[in-house]
C-alpha cells in the first residue's frame, strides 16, 4: 500500500483484528454483489471505502423515482440510468482509484457460472427466490461463502452460507427450492427505509470479516430484525443432509 492508501484506512489499521494485514486482504479481494438497490447500496459502499480491492456489481434495472426513498447509492439526476453503473459513479466519486465492474445484466444461472469463481466472497442483495437460488447454487458449486440478506416491510434477516464448512447449510438447507414460498416485493408490501440500510451494512460487516480473516462469522446462524422494536432474534441452524444442492457435496 501508498502513503494515501496507508492514511485512508489508517482507522482499520489500528485496529488489531485486521492491522496492515487485514487490510493488505481487504485490497487484494474481489467481492461480488447481487443487486445495486436497498441492500446492494450500503453493501457496495462499505465494502468500497473499507478498501476492498475490486467489486463486481451486478443489476439488470435502472433508477426510478421510487428507489431513491432508501437506495442511497443512487441520484435524482440518474434516474432512468443502469442502477450499477450508478453505484459505481458514487464509489468512485469517493475514491477514483476503486476498481469496479458494474454489468447491467439478469444474475441468471450462466452469469453466476461464470462471475462467482472470480470472487472471494457474494453477497445476495436480490429480491427474489429465484435469483437466491440460482445464487446459492453457484455459490455451493464453486466454494464461495455467501452472504444473504432480505428486508421487506419492516422485517430483516442475514446469514452467511459457506458450505466450505462440513457443518454448515446453505440457503436451500432453509429454503428448500421446491418450497412454496409467496414472492413479495417492495412496490406491494412497501419497505421501512433505514431497514435496508440495516441489513446492507451488516452483510458488508460480514462480508469483511470473511475477507479480512477475523472474527466468527454469522454460519448456522440466521439473524432476524424486527425494526418496528427494534428486536433482534437469533435461529441456529445446520446442514440438512438431504439438501438437493449441498446434502451429498463434501465440504470444499
Amino acid at each position: 500500500m501508498d502513503d494515501d492508501e496507508l492514511l485512508r484506512y489508517s482507522r482499520h489499521i489500528l485496529l488489531d483484528e485486521i492491522g496492515i494485514e487485514g487490510q493488505q486482504r481487504l485490497r487484494e479481494a474481489t467481492a461480488l454483489v447481487i443487486g445495486a438497490g436497498g441492500l446492494g447500496s450500503p453493501v457496495a459502499l462499505y465494502l468500497g471505502t473499507a478498501g476492498v480491492g475490486e467489486l463486481i456489481l451486478v443489476d439488470h434495472d435502472t433508477v426510478d423515482l421510487t428507489n431513491l426513498q432508501r437506495q442511497i447509492a443512487h441520484r435524482h439526476d440518474r434516474i432512468g440510468s443502469p442502477k450499477a453503473d450508478s453505484a459505481r459513479r458514487t464509489l468512485q466519486a469517493i475514491d477514483p482509484a476503486l476498481r469496479v465492474r458494474a454489468l447491467q445484466r439478469r444474475a441468471d444461472a450462466a452469469l453466476l457460472d461464470e462471475l462467482v469463481p472470480q470472487a472471494d466472497v457474494v453477497l445476495d442483495c436480490s429480491d427474489n427466490f429465484a435469483t437466491r437460488h440460482a445464487i446459492n447454487a453457484a455459490c455451493v458449486a464453486h466454494a464461495r461463502p455467501l452472504v444473504s440478506g432480505a428486508a421487506i416491510r419492516f422485517d430483516g434477516q442475514i446469514a452467511v452460507y459457506d458450505t466450505r464448512r462440513a457443518d454448515a447449510p446453505c440457503y436451500a438447507c432453509l429454503f428448500p427450492p421446491d418450497a412454496n414460498y409467496e414472492e413479495v416485493a417492495c412496490a406491494t408490501m412497501g419497505v421501512f427505509a433505514p431497514l435496508v440500510g440495516i441489513v446492507g451494512c451488516v452483510q458488508a460487516a460480514e462480508a469483511l470479516k470473511l475477507v479480512a480473516g477475523f472474527g466468527e462469522p454469522l454460519v448456522g446462524r440466521l439473524l432476524m430484525l424486527d425494526a418496528r422494536a427494534m428486536e433482534w432474534h437469533e435461529i441456529r441452524t445446520a446442514r440438512h443432509p438431504g439438501c438437493a444442492v449441498c446434502g451429498h457435496r463434501p465440504a470444499g
